[in-house]
């Protein structure tokens, strides 16, 4: 698993883990470094690679690539029911956060 600073993960939990969605701090590969509750009840586990987890298809569309390409903050509409996100973490151009808020 890819190291990364202890304090960036504590970080990460304290912003994240009161997000009413799923939310994981991954690499630029697509490893999971860290995961809120929601994320890790859902097989987002530490050390997985996102891609991986779920459906094939959930993953389609992805735009983990276009941030880093761009530097800019991504997101999508996934049908009408959840919205995706791809957000830099600034200082660290290997990671960003990844997250799905389900809409009611």
């Amino acid at each position: 698993m890819t190291h990364v600073d202890p304090e960036l993960i504590a970080q990460f939990h304290m912003l994240w883990d009161g997000f009413p969605g799923l939310a994981r701090l991954i690499t630029t590969k697509h490893e999971i470094i860290a995961a809120n509750d929601i994320a890790r009840k859902a097989g987002f586990v530490e050390g997985a690679i996102c891609a991986r987890v779920g459906a094939p298809e959930s993953h389609r569309g992805c735009l983990l690539n276009e941030m880093v390409k761009t530097g800019v903050a991504q997101t999508q509409m996934a049908g009408t029911d959840k919205v995706k996100g791809w957000m830099p973490v600034t200082g660290h151009p290997d990671l960003l956060v990844h997250f799905t808020l389900f809409m009611p």
